[in-house]
């Protein structure tokens, strides 16, 4: 009797999926839950988005955007049109078929995995929840949290997964900045509790992605989310390693790096630089660690490739003490202007960014003249102090420092100004390969 109510509520729910006929509900309005939210919104899906920043909350209720990815007109269109509504009320999930779960996943101070949010979003749900609705976590995890934490809290609704809700784990493939790839047209990776939870998913991801690829259990889909990060982390940090390598014994690993990558076959290229940021790359290596350790095994591999990682900052910090010895001037006294605040190039995203460790351990240093200037990010905290950018990168403000540092490459800035005026450039990132003149530009992994 069971299955064949489990049946039918299946093929109730994916017969309004089908028309449309649906209501979402997206937990977490971030750079992963809005853009989610946003494309149903689009489809004229009444979409509720949660969130208990009522920052952000506040935002979008005034058709505000908060996300450089997204249009603008998007946001504010699906505002007013009535299909994207944002609350902090979690009674709303009664009224949704629909349920993903975008919340974030950080660890704590002894990289051991924080899925508090997770935990609390999936009280939230359980204890508003209602038959044949699917439930959908797509926050980066180690593998068994979809079934061994969201699961039972869930069920203790009074509701039994598999028969009259349906669950499944369907991790985010976010790229910030990103300009090709995007939530409507990156393939995704479904794995439900069950065949039919699977079913029900992907058919609820169909409505705005291109392309969906099923997998067998939330576990596997857990499992990838990790590998696709850690795959990045493992090769970050192998160049990493060699530009340390290539600065001792002389030879520029930027011109070797771009040698190998003339090979059509069974190489890709990755790239040095100041460290790793971003809410990803850095921290799956420690989940999957943590949970390792409970089966006693130890992933000597990738916590390796981390900790290579996380030592870049530490040999910015000794390449900007060099040059400021070489200067006539002793480290308190010492101007460094750093370039770019944000992990990575292009996008107004500070999480992890190795240019706030590489600032924290100037200032250690008792180099106290630090400014930075980044256009997408206007303040920082350092230290527990507050830093605000630069409102311009000009020739006098570059003239006026003993050493510019370049930790993120914005495609908005003037290398060919800072080179003509700077002391000193550190550049960790290659931002000046089209430099003629490099007399006065010191690059991470060239070898000199």
């Amino acid at each position: 009797m069971i299955n064949d109510l489990s049946i039918k509520n299946s093929e109730d729910l994916l017969n309004k999926i089908s028309k449309n006929d649906i209501t979402v509900t997206v937990i977490g309005l971030g750079y992963v839950g809005l853009p989610l939210a946003i494309e149903f919104a689009k489809k004229n899906i009444k979409t509720y988005g949660i969130d208990v920043d009522l920052n952000k909350v506040n935002a979008l209720k005034k058709g505000e955007n908060y996300i450089k990815d997204i249009n603008d007109k998007w946001v504010s269109d699906c505002v007013s049109s009535g299909y994207l509504i944002a609350t902090d009320n979690f009674e709303f999930v009664k009224e949704c078929d629909v349920i993903f779960i975008c919340v974030p996943t950080p660890f704590t101070a002894n990289k051991e995995p924080d899925i508090s949010y997770i935990v609390s979003a999936a009280e939230n749900v359980s204890q508003n929840m209602r038959a044949n609705q699917v439930i959908i976590l797509k926050s980066t995890t180690f593998p068994g949290t979809t079934t061994k934490n969201v699961l039972p809290i869930l069920e203790a609704s009074g509701l039994k997964a598999g028969s009259d809700f349906w669950l499944a784990f369907s991790p985010e493939r976010i790229d910030p900045g990103n300009q090709k790839w995007n939530t409507s047209n990156t393939p995704i990776v479904v794995g439900g509790l069950t065949d039919t939870c699977t079913k029900v998913a992907a058919a609820a991801h169909n409505l705005v992605v291109e392309k969906v690829v099923t997998v067998s259990t939330p576990e596997i889909a857990e499992m990838e989310k990790l590998l696709e990060n850690i795959f990045r982390s493992v090769n970050i940090a192998l160049v990493n390693e060699l530009a340390k390598l290539c600065d001792r014994i002389g030879i520029n690993i930027w011109e070797v790096v771009s040698a190998a990558a003339t090979k059509p076959f069974g190489f890709m290229p990755f790239y040095p630089g100041p460290g790793i940021g971003g809410h990803c790359i850095l921290i799956d290596p420690y989940y999957l660690a943590w949970m390792a350790r409970e089966y006693d095994f130890v992933t000597n591999f990738i916590t390796l490739a981390a900790e290579i990682n996380e030592d870049m900052p530490f040999y910015v910090r000794q390449m900007v003490i060099k040059e400021i010895a070489k200067q006539p001037i002793i480290m308190s006294q010492a101007k460094v202007l750093i370039l770019g605040m944000a992990f990575k190039r292009d996008v107004d995203d500070l999480r992890h960014s190795p240019a706030l460790k590489v600032a924290e351990l100037l200032l250690d240093d008792g180099i106290n003249n630090i400014n930075y200037h980044d256009p997408y990010i206007p303040e920082v905290k350092i230290k527990n102090i507050i830093y605000y950018s630069t409102p311009a990168l000009t020739a006098e403000l570059v003239r006026d420092h003993d050493i510019i540092l370049i930790t993120t490459d914005h495609s908005v800035f003037d290398f060919n100004m800072v080179s003509q005026n700077a002391k000193v450039v550190i550049d960790t990132r290659n931002a000046c390969k089209d430099i003629n003149d490099k007399s006065n530009i010191v690059l991470l992994g060239d070898g000199k």
